[in-house]
């Protein structure tokens, strides 16, 4: 478990890095483009590929292809392995440039499955979100390509270049809101133009990194491949599941077009603060215990199949719950600390606290997921999780309509919770509908330990709740701090003591370096 440690170590410290050029990225962008008009058709426009590119770049398809590859490598046979690399880039190229045109060439038809409300109401934002949509749908193409090169990498032990490819993108876009964005008549578009360049530039420094293992793809026509098409058989259930988050976003996405200008963009800055623990922890911890579970599956070794899993599940609560409490404590003063500048109003700030205080709530179900899903994918089952992601958009859906449209009916300012709330809640579903799946199929014997476990976590941030708690009260209001050096510096001790006291409880109920180990 120790390499697991150290492997999710170095992703998340590349991760970091990357989170906060976003952190850096958001807050500019709030900054020089505000909220609506067309930074919200922007919003949507970089929505659509990036909910593609979890489909086809590191969901579906590394779900799908790391097994795969990971038997292949078992056997030792490095010609085999090649030749299988060969027609997987050949054949996913392929698929990608497909859907890339198609989505170029019916723009309009895809915004208008996503922003019902614009096509009807706001034809010129509806009209600039389909402009925009044509310049960041072949990102999918470069992006995926990325994916498959990094799922490579990350097979081999490889973790730092692919984890620091997100740094990349955020750096090129910084650059395009200055260079590029003032360029044009609608300044977003040269946003849509960044993206485009940043998925390009990812792909251009990965590629490289595969000859020197020796791996660096031939393209060839793959879909005869007889692994190749076991990939597709795998994949297919996965396009739904492994991107349930996303697809939830979407249903989001289509709704709040319905609801007040800035809906759009509240939601989007939230989930951007949603995704930096994700990130930081959740990605990192899927993507290193992927390969460590398909190994121990081909090994034939349950037991440590077992105890695997119920490391990544211990390790994923450790982080989500406080990360989660800490979100819904500090909403407020973190949205105010990172975006509240420029023409991002005192409104916006309040709008997005709103919808980032209930939307953490899924955030331990949104870490566990990134756990329990891959414990599926390296059995090479896909269709189990596939069930849980149907009931779980289903649940999502019923959800948004029923708290979100009493709300938008009788005029509530942030209706958008509504959507927030119900990805959240669906998010805690999706977790618990997959770890009942895996209990029935005996593929998780919990380890001893876990009431102890569980009680010191709740003992942790109880106390963790009441520092920060104590600080938000002594600080006052946090957008009516000017200088924001002073936001910076305020919001900076509240999340350290925070988690000092949530790391000092834990440690003094029993916590040691080796259960994180073992």
């Amino acid at each position: 478990m120790s390499g697991l440690l150290r492997s999710s170590a170095v992703f998340s410290a590349m991760t970091l890095l990357s989170r906060i050029a976003g952190f850096v990225r958001d807050m500019l962008q709030g900054m020089l483009f505000g909220t609506g008009g067309a930074m919200s058709a922007f919003i949507v426009a970089y929505r659509i590929p990036n909910f593609l590119r979890r489909v086809f770049a590191e969901g579906s398809m590394a779900m799908a292809f790391v097994p795969v590859l990971n038997e292949i490598k078992q056997r030792g046979d490095k010609a085999a392995l090649k030749d299988f690399i060969d027609h997987m880039a050949g054949a996913l190229c392929a698929v990608v440039l497909v859907v890339a045109a198609a989505g170029v060439l019916l723009a309009p038809l895809v915004a208008g499955l996503f922003t019902p409300g614009w096509a009807v109401d706001e034809p010129e934002k509806f009209a600039q979100a389909s402009a925009m949509l044509r310049v960041t749908f072949p990102y999918l193409t470069f992006i995926s390509m990325m994916a498959l090169a990094a799922s490579i990498l990350n097979s081999f032990g490889k973790f730092g270049l692919p984890a620091f490819t997100p740094v990349l993108h955020n750096l090129t876009m910084i650059a395009a809101m200055f260079w590029l964005a003032p360029r044009f008549d609608v300044p977003p578009m040269g946003l849509a133009w960044g993206v485009l360049i940043a998925g390009f530039l990812q792909l251009v420094l990965l590629w490289p990194a595969l000859g020197r293992l020796g791996l660096r793809p031939r393209f060839r026509w793959g879909f005869r491949h007889p692994e190749v098409r076991k990939v597709g058989r795998l994949m297919l259930p996965t396009l739904f599941s492994s991107s349930v988050a996303q697809v939830n976003l979407l249903v989001g996405t289509a709704f709040a077009s319905l609801l007040v200008d800035g809906s759009q963009d509240w939601l989007y800055y939230s989930d951007r603060l949603i995704e930096f623990p994700l990130g930081l922890f959740g990605v990192a911890l899927g993507t290193v215990i992927l390969p460590h579970l398909s190994r121990r599956h081909a090994d034939a070794d349950a037991a440590g199949y077992s105890a695997s899993l119920d490391w990544g599940m211990r390790t994923a609560l450790l982080v989500g719950v406080p990360a989660g409490l800490g979100l819904m404590l500090l909403a407020e003063p973190l949205t105010a600390t990172i975006y509240n500048y420029g023409k991002f109003t005192d409104h916006d700030t309040r709008m997005s606290a709103i919808s980032l205080t209930v939307m953490a709530v899924g955030i331990p179900g949104f870490m566990l997921s990134k756990v329990l899903a891959p414990a599926f994918y390296a059995r090479q089952d896909t269709r189990t999780p596939m069930r849980a992601a149907i009931w779980t958009v289903a649940i999502n859906v019923l959800l948004t309509v029923a708290i979100t449209w009493p709300l938008w009916r009788h005029g509530v300012a942030g209706a958008h919770g509504g959507i927030a709330a119900a990805s959240g809640i669906a998010g805690l579903f999706n977790a618990w509908l997959l770890w009942v799946y895996l209990r029935r199929a005996g593929l998780h014997q919990p380890q001893p330990g876990w009431a102890r476990y569980l009680l010191r976590m709740l003992v942790a941030c109880v106390a963790m709740a009441a520092v920060v708690l104590a600080i938000r009260l002594w600080v006052g209001e946090w957008a009516a701090i000017g200088d924001w050096r002073l936001r910076v510096g305020w919001l900076l001790v509240a999340v350290a003591a925070g988690a000092i006291a949530y790391g000092f409880v834990q440690v003094a109920l029993g916590l040691r370096p080796r259960h994180l180990r073992h």
